[in-house]
């Protein structure tokens, strides 16, 4: 199988917990390529819970080991696209990493070791077959059109 070139163009817009609390919709554009192999038909969801502030959001030393989350994410899957990340959800007391992936069992191994040097995280995971791709099409639904051709 030929290499498929994974896009890094990504958006983020605000949407509304259900509590009234921000959430902040971070996802990836150009996603048809991959979502055409047909390889990818699991999608998992990777959810750390953690203390919110007043707005919903981490406190600062929170948000920045997310990010080292997120970078370690990027680096292992960034190599070997087993799996991808399509959306980011931060707000209402939760950060949320949506991937679609190839291999539930090689999903594993590889999160494993992306996280391997990080301290333990109080880190959920959700899984089940969307070979339509539908969460990552609800997701698009709240992009937020440009409005800069005028």
């Amino acid at each position: 199988m030929a290499k498929i070139k994974i896009p890094n163009d990504w958006w983020t817009a605000p949407a509304e917990a259900e509590n009234g609390q921000l959430i902040l919709v971070t996802g990836r554009r150009g996603m048809q390529v991959v979502k055409e192999t047909g390889f990818y038909k699991h999608r998992i969801e990777v959810t750390w819970a953690y203390e919110p502030d007043d707005k919903g959001m981490p406190d600062f030393a929170t948000s920045k080991l997310m990010e080292e989350v997120n970078d370690a994410f990027e680096a292992a899957f960034g190599k070997d696209p087993v799996a991808v990340v399509t959306g980011i959800y931060t707000g209402a007391g939760e950060r949320n990493w949506v991937f679609y992936t190839r291999s539930l069992h090689i999903f594993q191994r590889k999160l494993n070791e992306a996280l391997a040097e990080l301290p333990v995280l109080p880190l959920s995971f959700y899984a089940e077959e969307d070979p339509d791709w539908e969460e990552y099409s609800q997701m698009c639904e709240t992009e937020i059109a440009d409005t800069d051709d005028e």
